[in-house]
């Protein structure tokens, strides 16, 4: 059948914060649905954008490859994707722009496409695929080779007679283990593998084992997977693990679920597939602390080879959680990250500022719990309005000159918050350094109980004491000044 080239708008070069991490992953949500196509007879190519610098790169292929159809299938399972980055935008603009001029059929599968399908449309796009989009792009290809009729084709958005169509929307994938695995084999891993070496990090591949998040936090859109939670089953994800190690040595992976391991028993059933094939990995996840709590899942999790936990702590203010409607609490946070310390696993929080109605005393709250839970990393945003949320419904009125960040770095206050952007940028920036002065203090304490504890990574935090105890404090007084004349 006709060649389609795969390609995806995230470009980690165009995202400054995201390149300085030096940790790129390929795009999965990409290889997944060309696997499906390769797998019913098309004929794939891929061109990884992830680390290049510019859309004008794809024009080469197009000329070399004459590719029937473009397709710009971004990764669902990289959060940045959902953000909608300005950046990202313009450089699928552009993509799509190449692409007719090459006569391809350009179809066009993202969060953002999904949520302003008009724009798309309007840059020249063809098709675009709205949620999920690996079956509709299958029977949109078939269709498109067999000259048969759109009409009934759920998920799919086109021109039709100077006029915009779009199909009632698809339901979500079920059974995940329908999908064949990704296609591993069109990515070059190692010049991922190069990337990665400069971070100073063990190589890891990203894995999938869920689509979807069934609960309702008032500020994260699902454009893509919906507000519903399907799993692979241990065992296609075990094999796919055995696939990876066997083919390119990868040991460590970042399972990028939204949250992982939420069906009942599916982690207990995970770590006895392992144990049952010898394999022996690392890997990190996304979670909640009170899904953490349930039964033995930690004590499975540790056993299964679990290194590092990311959870949504997002605000110590209990007032806070209950207006995101999080569903967590203050002390299911405690509680989880020291149940998972006394494992020796890592913790790791997002924290979340600027929500509506917060202030000054639940900021207080969560610098004050980040300094005594003493987690081992942490990640911190200002609330970010995304399209189909309630927590965009009611702000939306106040996005008027900008809709979305640049990059990731960018910590605009996109809605009228307690305070203005200059002030959330350096609370950020604030939070960071008393988390690495707690650290340093922490260094020290555990240096003079056993002196041959100190490592030279216990060294390089203590030292630091000297940048980041000054620094905190001239903070303290810029964030104060800040909060007096309301920037």
């Amino acid at each position: 059948m006709s060649n389609l080239l795969f390609s995806h708008s995230y470009y980690y070069r165009l995202d400054p914060k995201q390149w300085k991490n030096k940790t790129p992953f390929p795009p999965l949500g990409t290889l997944y649905a060309a696997s499906l196509l390769r797998e019913n007879g098309f004929e794939v190519a891929l061109f990884d954008t992830n680390l290049l610098d510019s859309p004008k790169s794809i024009e080469s292929v197009l000329k070399k490859q004459h590719p029937k159809y473009l397709v710009i299938y971004d990764d669902g399972f990289n959060y940045l994707t959902k953000m909608c980055l300005t950046t990202m935008r313009e450089a699928c603009f552009e993509m799509i722009q190449l692409g007719k001029k090459h006569q391809c059929i350009v179809i066009v599968c993202s969060s953002d496409a999904t949520d302003h399908y008009p724009d798309y449309i309007k840059m020249g796009a063809d098709y675009i695929l709205q949620g999920e989009g690996e079956i509709t792009l299958l029977e949109l290809a078939n269709a498109l080779e067999n000259e048969t009729s759109l009409q009934t084709i759920k998920g799919l958005v086109f021109r039709k007679e100077n006029q915009i169509q779009v199909n009632p929307k698809r339901e979500v994938l079920q059974d995940l283990d329908e999908l064949p695995l990704p296609a591993w084999d069109l990515v070059d891993i190692e010049g991922y593998k190069t990337i990665w070496k400069q971070s100073g990090q063990e190589f890891t591949l990203n894995i999938a084992t869920t689509r979807g998040c069934p609960y309702k936090c008032n500020w994260c859109a699902k454009p893509i997977y919906g507000n519903r939670y399907n799993a692979h089953s241990p065992e296609y994800i075990v094999n796919e693990i055995q696939f990876l190690k066997a083919t390119f040595g990868v040991t460590r992976f970042w399972m990028c679920d939204d949250i992982f391991g939420l069906k009942p028993n599916w982690v207990q059933e995970f770590n006895a597939e392992l144990q049952a094939k010898n394999l022996k990995i690392s890997y990190y996840i996304q979670s909640r602390v009170d899904l953490l709590l349930k039964e033995n899942t930690i004590d499975c999790l540790a056993a299964s080879g679990l290194e590092e936990v990311w959870v949504g702590a997002e605000s110590a203010s209990q007032k806070i959680l209950d207006a995101m409607d999080k569903g967590t609490t203050v002390e299911q946070i405690y509680e989880a990250t020291k149940l998972l310390k006394a494992k020796k696993i890592r913790v790791a929080f997002f924290l979340q500022f600027g929500y509506l109605d917060e202030n000054q005393e639940d900021i207080t709250k969560t610098i004050a719990m980040v300094k005594e839970l003493m987690p081992d990393n942490i990640g911190i945003s200002v609330s970010y309005p995304l399209p189909g949320t309630k927590f965009y419904d009611k702000v939306k009125d106040d996005l008027k000159g900008k809709a979305n960040w640049t990059d990731s770095d960018d910590f605009e206050m996109l809605f009228h918050g307690t305070y203005k952007s200059n002030y959330y940028r350096k609370l950020q920036r604030f939070v960071h350094k008393e988390f690495r002065k707690q650290q340093g203090f922490y260094s020290l304490k555990q240096v003079f109980i056993k002196p041959s504890s100190l490592s030279m990574a216990n060294l390089k935090s203590i030292l630091k004491l000297g940048y980041y105890i000054p620094s905190a404090f001239l903070d303290t007084l810029l964030l104060k000044k800040l909060q007096q004349n309301g920037s």
